[in-house]
């Protein structure tokens, strides 16, 4: 498996409505807009940032990951992801060497997107996210 580049940091945030100024009108990056994906219980803001995206999540529900994430550990980053050509073939590849991952099949995320997460014990802590690029 080999991944292509970072393709965003997933920021957890209580209220996107408070935190887009700040990565908006603060630190000038370009807007892209709000997305809720439904099966996450998320509600996703975007913003480009060179090659890269920031991602800032929104929990959607009580129960979300991101609102456990929240109580937990407060706001801040969620997960790093990166970018892969099959996400299937990275899944079988990182199962092949014993990986733990949360994902054994891909599932659906922001932007028409395929992802699948590895699990924060095998990856030193990181929540960590593959994705592959859908059709926009």
């Amino acid at each position: 498996m080999k991944t292509k580049k970072i393709s965003h940091v997933g920021i957890a945030v209580k209220s996107l409505e408070a935190a887009l100024p700040l990565y908006r009108d603060v630190l000038g990056m370009e807007f892209e807009g709000t997305e809720e994906v439904a099966e996450q219980k998320v509600r996703v803001a975007f913003f480009i940032s060179g090659e890269s995206r920031i991602e800032l999540l929104e929990a959607t529900s009580d129960d979300s990951p991101v609102a456990k994430f929240i109580e937990k550990n407060g706001e801040g980053v969620h997960h790093l992801a990166y970018e892969v050509d099959d996400l299937s073939a990275a899944i079988a590849a990182l199962q092949g060497q014993g990986v733990r991952l949360i994902d054994t099949e891909p599932r659906r995320g922001a932007h028409g997107t395929s992802i699948a997460f590895l699990h924060p014990k095998a990856t030193g802590g990181v929540l960590t996210e593959l994705c592959q690029p859908g059709k926009h």
